[in-house]
């Protein structure tokens, strides 16, 4: 093996110089480019949620309360990446934000995050692996092909992918997020073109929809209170559709001059963040009314209800009423790429969290080992063991437990947010306290302290009352939908008893202000950049055809 990084005990707090150093000095290859920094921030939050999430928010809550959900927790998320991205880029460390935590809040808050991390990506590789069993049903019936053998197929191919090493992991979710990108332009293209009236059908759309049947639906209450319950509903699935976008604060330990390509997939999310989102769910609403009875949300079919491939999509909706055949099974296959993407990226995620969580002395040492080719062999293995949690979903009911993972998922993504701004809060601090300036920072995020405090207080609010439904009546549950409620908040009591053990056990303070340790490993990581700039500076500026992609079309890729 390449050597083992980490120094520490097994589970215990190892010598501090030495966790630093390793954090800095780590085994992982830099083998990510720009360019695949840029893709995965990107691809890694295009996924089922966006595409077919979308549908059951329309449905329920009507296209004014998407249109404001989406948009609240979009700028959300921008101050959330623009908080790790200040850090991430003044010293980037192969443990991600878990690191960052640890070194400049308090290590409790970083075994918490580094943890509740991990367990949300065992349970979403999984998750996507039985997605991809689902989605392929539309083709082949679950009764001719037993959903475990699409299951097996899917979890053996993104294995070998992470198995030989981050250029070639790299290299293919560049391809799958690329194909990603063009084909949510193309339905936001076709979206326009189908509100304008040029499909088949010829109606020119406009608001109509947005007049009848109206654009908020009542949700529980009726009137005022309903369409701000409607609004508040829609938060969960907002947020879901959204997570993946602090991917890139796991891709630093092996990203090629880190300074600068961290920056700019942070400042690009804005506008990607606009243009996906945004624009996709504001056009939704204009070319699919939400009470269209081929929404699963809205159908007594049980066929229908049960949909989660291309026919559970609003833009199949949109597609079939007006009158487009065929395209329904390409977006099928579509919406299988980006699964799989999906599945890739997340034991990606999870390996590596692993990885960082071990390097710290916050797992045991042996998930710290690589390999010659720089990867986690140890972490990766013991990560994927937990996607075979997908074959439990071969049972008939694979679309509840789906939904209940979702469910899980949702909540430990928030937690993570949430963290990653109270490290943020932590590292300002630092710097005022240690004397650091703005125009020493490679990245200064743009709203400061005051972002990330709004921002924090945001994502609390969402944490505690995104399912607030299961308090009321329904007919299939009663008063109480408690197995909603526990996936929907276990992971809060899970991630407060994680931090709360560390004090316990270990009885380490929090790092105040003036201890935090800003500098560890940063000149031997300037060393690396004016390595880099040197060999850059001397390939020159590139072809024309170089500069004009990066000037005018990197922005979308």
């Amino acid at each position: 093996m390449a050597g083992d990084a980490e120094k520490g005990g097994n589970l215990k707090p190892a010598d501090e110089q030495e966790i630093r150093l390793a954090d800095v000095h780590h085994d992982l290859t830099r083998g990510l480019q720009a360019r695949h920094i840029t893709m995965i921030a990107i691809g890694g939050a295009i996924g089922t949620g966006l595409i077919i999430g979308t549908g059951s928010a329309l449905a329920q809550a009507g296209p004014a309360a998407v249109l404001i959900s989406y948009s609240i927790v979009g700028f959300l998320v921008y101050l959330v990446m623009c908080a790790l991205g200040e850090m991430a880029a003044w010293l980037p460390l192969g443990s991600g934000f878990t690191g960052y935590a640890a070194r400049f809040c308090d290590p409790a808050l970083g075994f918490a995050l580094g943890w509740t991390y991990w367990f949300k990506y065992i349970i979403v590789t999984p998750n996507q692996l039985t997605a991809a069993s689902l989605v392929l049903q539309y083709w082949v019936d679950r009764k001719k092909v037993n959903p475990g053998i699409w299951i097996t197929i899917f979890l053996i191919t993104i294995l070998l992918i992470n198995y030989f090493g981050i250029r070639l992991f790299g290299e293919i979710e560049f391809w799958l997020s690329s194909f990603k990108v063009v084909t949510i332009v193309a339905l936001i293209i076709l979206s326009l073109i189908l509100a304008l009236g040029g499909g088949p059908d010829h109606d020119r759309k406009g608001f109509r929809y947005w007049e009848n049947p109206g654009a908020f639906r009542t949700y529980i209450a009726q009137g005022p209170k309903g369409h701000f319950l409607a609004v508040w509903s829609v938060f969960v699935m907002a947020t879901f559709a959204y997570l993946g976008t602090e991917l890139v604060g796991v891709t630093v330990g092996e990203a090629q001059n880190p300074r600068r390509t961290i920056p700019r997939a942070i400042r690009l999310t804005f506008y990607r963040i606009l243009f996906f989102y945004i624009l996709s769910v504001f056009l939704l609403g204009l070319i699919v009314p939400y009470n269209s009875p081929r929404f699963p949300y809205n159908s007594n079919d049980p066929k229908i209800k049960s949909s989660v491939g291309a026919s559970a999509s609003p833009y199949v909706v949109a597609i079939e009423l007006a009158g487009i055949n065929g395209l329904p099974h390409v977006l099928n296959a579509c919406i299988l790429v980006f699964v799989f993407s999906a599945s890739n990226s997340d034991l990606y995620i999870a390996s590596r969290t692993l990885y960082g969580l071990a390097l710290e002395g916050k797992a045991p040492k042996i998930f710290a080992r690589t390999d010659r080719r720089g990867v986690p062999i140890y972490a990766l293995g013991t990560s994927a063991l937990f996607a075979l949690l997908a074959y439990m979903n071969v049972a008939e009911e694979s679309t509840t437990v789906f939904k209940y993972f979702v469910n899980l998922t949702t909540i430990f993504g928030i937690l993570t947010w949430i963290s990653i701004l109270v490290t943020h809060i932590w590292f300002l601090k630092a710097r005022r306290a240690q004397g650091v300036t703005n125009d020493q920072m490679p990245y200064v995020s743009p709203f400061g302290m005051g972002g990330s405090i709004g921002a924090l207080i945001g994502c609390c609010l969402i944490a505690v009352f995104k399912n607030f439904s299961v308090f009321t009546y329904d007919k299939s549950y009663g008063n109480f939908d408690y197995k909603n409620f526990i996936t929907g908040y276990l992971g809060i009591p899970l991630y407060l008893g994680l931090i709360a053990g560390y004090k316990i056990w270990y009885r380490q303070p929090g790092i105040a202000p003036m201890e935090a340790d800003l500098f560890g490993g940063k000149e031997a990581i300037d060393r690396e950049e004016e390595e880099f700039l040197r060999q850059q500076a001397a390939k020159g500026p590139g072809t024309p055809t170089q500069q004009f992609y990066k000037k005018w079309v990197s922005w979308l890729f």
